[in-house]
């Protein structure tokens, strides 16, 4: 097991967004998480890497770093948090002075602090994994939507991250470039990386998950494997959406 939660839950103002969350996470694990809009699939995401705090929860890691969010947390063991993982934005967040190689080079030598040489051969390996080698010096304007998402994957690998998280990675983007960045993800999938995705891409969900989660109005409605949770699902709520998805008018 390589990351417990138990009894998620998260308020903004009056609005309780996530309620009572339980799930886990596998290493080499990749788990989809779906769901309508406003059912707390980002927040959740957010929590995992303390982007938002948690109200409430446990966080058991299975190296023994554990976080009980019913008591205030220490700056220390947040941002041992967030170094566990990478993530990658539905709206790229790439610097726009800096070149796509630079983009991918900023956090290991700013944040980690590494050696430059091995830094800039570590971010033209991660560029060419996604198919971006020759686009090392090109600014984000000068690339489309999916070369500019699949940077951010580069980036966000380069913090060599135990758990990659992915919040909607191709919602931003013209339907012909999904298939690029989705293509990306299936190739860390086969790398045994451990991710979690939030996605309205149901097909690729199926195709590229361990387990699928399926969310709404702030809970955990039903989840498992992909043949479980979409192609036979058992609650009623998950079978509504599933068909409005799978089905449009």
């Amino acid at each position: 097991m390589y990351l417990s939660v138990t009894g998620l839950a998260k308020q903004f103002g009056d609005l309780q967004v996530l309620k009572d969350i339980n799930f886990s996470i596998e290493k080499g694990q990749v788990i989809s998480i779906i769901g309508p809009s406003g059912s707390g699939k980002t927040t959740l995401l957010r929590c995992l890497n303390a982007l938002e705090i948690p109200d409430n929860g446990i966080f058991q890691f299975e190296d023994g770093f554990t976080l009980d969010f019913t008591k205030k947390q220490k700056k220390q063991d947040l941002l041992r948090l967030r170094r566990k993982s990478g993530m990658v934005f539905q709206s790229y967040n790439l610097f726009p002075h800096k070149t796509a190689i630079e983009n991918v080079m900023e956090g290991p030598l700013i944040v980690q602090k590494r050696d430059r040489k091995e830094v800039l051969n570590l971010a033209k390996s991660l560029l060419k994994k996604v198919g971006l080698e020759d686009k090392i010096n090109l600014y984000p304007y000068q690339l489309s939507g999916g070369q500019q998402q699949r940077v951010g994957i580069a980036r966000a690998l380069a913090m060599e991250p135990e758990l990659m998280l992915f919040d909607e990675p191709t919602s931003a983007l013209d339907p012909e470039l999904v298939g690029e960045v989705l293509k990306v993800i299936k190739d860390l999938a086969k790398d045994n990386w451990t991710m979690v995705i939030v996605t309205h891409e149901i097909q690729f969900a199926y195709q590229v998950s361990d387990k699928v989660v399926f969310m709404d109005g702030g809970y955990i409605v039903e989840q498992g494997t992909p043949d479980e949770v979409i192609k036979n699902p058992q609650v009623d709520r998950t079978k509504q959406f599933l068909h409005r998805i799978l089905n449009p008018a």
